[in-house]
């Protein structure tokens, strides 16, 4: 259990916790106070038969005869048989026929609570017993020594419901007031939750805000205990653009450092024999497609983990299929949009277009008549994503065929203009954002193209 709890959310391990220590001092407390009101019942019965008991040695220690008659004792339920209330005055060892006692006792007798005990003869003792009629009975025994005229045992009974009912009758108005102080207890628990978990649900959705793009720091005061996290986050997220900053002037640079080369090379071939010029063109322009592969590939990486970096999927791909099909006119193609107008891509709009375009670029060149474009919001472990389906009629590939098509520049088929790169660069791209390219079979007939990215709907 305190696994499961451990994983749980912080309000939920506060509240969780606060029930059952709640629950568990209130159960501790109403034992207690059960216990003690049941010995103050106890003791203020007690002190009622201890008077009966007292009238009793009153009347037996008053001049005359000890073994006459005591008479009624001032209370009618002595006189009512078996009404539960009973006395008996006996010397030690009496004979049944010795033995004096209430019209209520009815011929029968007060159990002894003396035997087999130690207690010396004098003594006040109090306990349980079985009336006659099997009910339970708080008796009280008390020794009278007479002198030359002996001794006598006094006896005196009640009903031991009468301590129950009213323990009982304690018990549900105790077992009430708990219940309504513990309801009390946790939804004031709850408010306090609510009231000292808000800074960080602020916090939480200070972070929402720079990951939508809606904000590039944490704003906003927070408590002292906060407050540190609050800054060390903004620093981290300082950092964060100052390293994606440099990594993007590296790149430029590099880019720049390298294009400028292989353009003198391309441009000095020109001057050399055919076969060599021939050679070197193919080679420059391959390690010019290696270096731009390359250099994309850096720069998303960079990217990849920018906070904050929104784009619109519907206008970039609405923008793409219109460019595609005017490239493509010959054919006459049919796009068919079917996009979400708030659908946001959370990554840079250069590498949503990169992915998309080289897609939406390879179905137009096999598709026969018609490409359909649609998105599928997929919602896992809490990170939205998106599913961009591109479809063509064309004449598709076989299932083996498809995983060698992703791999960096492997073309299966030559008479197609292009490096190779391209779908093994949407997938690097997709892969840098934690998503995935997958090739299946479309229900038009040709090829299928699943991209899977990160985002939501605005």
């Amino acid at each position: 259990m305190l696994t499961r709890l451990s994983s749980r959310p912080i309000a939920v391990r506060l509240a969780v916790s606060s029930v059952f220590w709640s629950f568990a001092i209130l159960l501790v407390a109403g034992l207690i106070l059960q216990t003690l009101y049941r010995d103050n019942t106890e003791r203020a019965f007690d002190q009622r038969l201890l008077v009966y008991a007292n009238t009793l040695a009153s009347n037996l220690v008053a001049p005359g005869d000890p073994d006459r008659d005591l008479g009624p004792i001032g209370d009618p339920r002595f006189e009512l048989p078996l009404s539960g209330w009973y006395w008996q005055v006996a010397r030690p060892n009496a004979k049944p026929g010795e033995i004096r006692s209430s019209k209520s006792l009815f011929g029968g007798q007060i159990p002894s609570l003396a035997a087999g005990s130690d207690n010396r003869f004098g003594q006040i003792r109090r306990g349980y017993g079985k009336a006659p009629d099997e009910r339970n009975l708080r008796i009280i025994e008390r020794d009278i020594d007479l002198g030359e005229d002996g001794r006598y045992i006094i006896r005196v009974a009640g009903p031991a419901d009468e301590i129950d009912a009213g323990v009982r009758d304690f018990l549900f108005a105790l077992t009430v007031t708990f219940a309504l102080l513990g309801l009390a207890l946790g939804f004031s628990t709850l408010l306090q939750i609510r009231f000292g978990l808000r800074p960080l649900a602020n916090l939480r959705s200070a972070l929402g805000a720079i990951r939508r793009g809606e904000s590039e720091r944490i704003v906003g005061e927070y408590p002292r205990d906060i407050s540190p996290l609050a800054s060390e986050l903004n620093l981290l997220l300082d950092t964060n653009r100052e390293i994606l900053e440099r990594a993007r002037t590296q790149v430029g640079n590099l880019a720049h450092a390298l294009k400028t080369p292989l353009s003198i090379i391309m441009n000095e071939a020109e001057n050399a024999p055919e076969e060599v010029a021939a050679r070197v063109r193919e080679q420059a322009t391959l390690m010019r497609d290696q270096v731009n592969y390359y250099l994309d590939r850096a720069r998303a990486a960079a990217l990849a983990g920018t906070l904050g970096t929104l784009t619109d999927v519907e206008p970039v791909i609405a923008g793409l299929a219109r460019t595609f099909a005017k490239i493509y006119r010959d054919k006459e193609l049919a796009v068919e949009l079917a996009i979400p107008r708030d659908l946001r891509f959370r990554g840079e709009r250069q590498d949503l277009e990169e992915m998309a375009g080289n897609l939406i670029d390879n179905a137009a060149k096999w598709a026969a008549r018609k490409i359909e474009i649609s998105v599928e919001i997929v919602r896992e472990d809490d990170r939205p994503r998106f599913r961009l389906i591109i479809d063509d009629d064309g004449p598709g590939l076989p299932e083996a065929a498809r995983a060698e098509v992703l791999k960096r520049g492997r073309r299966l088929d030559e008479t197609k203009p292009g490096s190779g790169l391209g779908l093994s660069i949407v997938s690097d791209l997709a892969a840098l954002y934690r998503g995935s390219l997958k090739l299946e079979a479309a229900p038009l007939g040709g090829l299928r193209a699943v991209l899977e990215l990160p985002g939501d709907r605005g």
